[in-house]
């Protein structure tokens, strides 16, 4: 573990983004709120809240730190199908909470994951990276903007078909 005693403390904040590939119908239900397991965006904006405050228990050698603020935001997306999870950590320390934002994204995505495999086994966790980054010595850092053709979901491969024989 780094020593991070001598550091100053500073307010920290950290934004994550990630998202969730889904087939269309799938989208609908949760469009129409007709998901199988509950209520699918209160269930994971708790798990991203809960995720971030433990970080420190999934991520060898992560400082536990005391988490001040989680801001957890959902949008549907319809090209692709998509859930977009995006969340934001703040906290007053000597270290940075990007890992905990990583981990609330994480945990948010898997739970609509698990609250929609029953209606969808194709469902994708994909883009979960950090965006920002404020505070500390290194100050603010901004992910650039993909490139579109990798805002695309990952291309699915079609099944292999044997060569049909010709009768002669």
């Amino acid at each position: 573990m780094v020593d991070v005693s001598a550091k100053a403390e500073t307010v920290r904040e950290a934004v994550a983004r990630g998202r969730v590939c889904m087939a269309p119908a799938t989208l609908r239900l949760v469009r129409l709120e007709k998901t199988p397991k509950g209520n699918l965006f209160a269930t994971a904006h708790l798990a991203a809240v809960m995720a971030a405050k433990r970080a420190d228990e999934w991520i060898p050698l992560a400082h536990p730190l005391q988490v001040e603020a989680v801001d957890v935001a959902f949008t549907l997306a319809e090209r692709p199908p998509a859930v977009h999870i995006e969340c934001r950590v703040r906290t007053t320390g000597r270290t940075g909470v990007e890992m905990e934002a990583l981990t609330a994204v994480s945990a948010a995505a898997l739970t609509l994951v698990d609250m929609l495999k029953a209606v969808d086994r194709s469902l994708v966790i994909d883009q979960v990276a950090l965006w920002e980054k404020r505070g500390g010595r290194s100050g603010e850092w901004l992910r650039a903007a993909l490139p579109k053709a990798a805002r695309r979901a990952p291309a699915r491969k079609a099944p292999r078909r044997r060569a049909a024989s010709r009768a002669r």
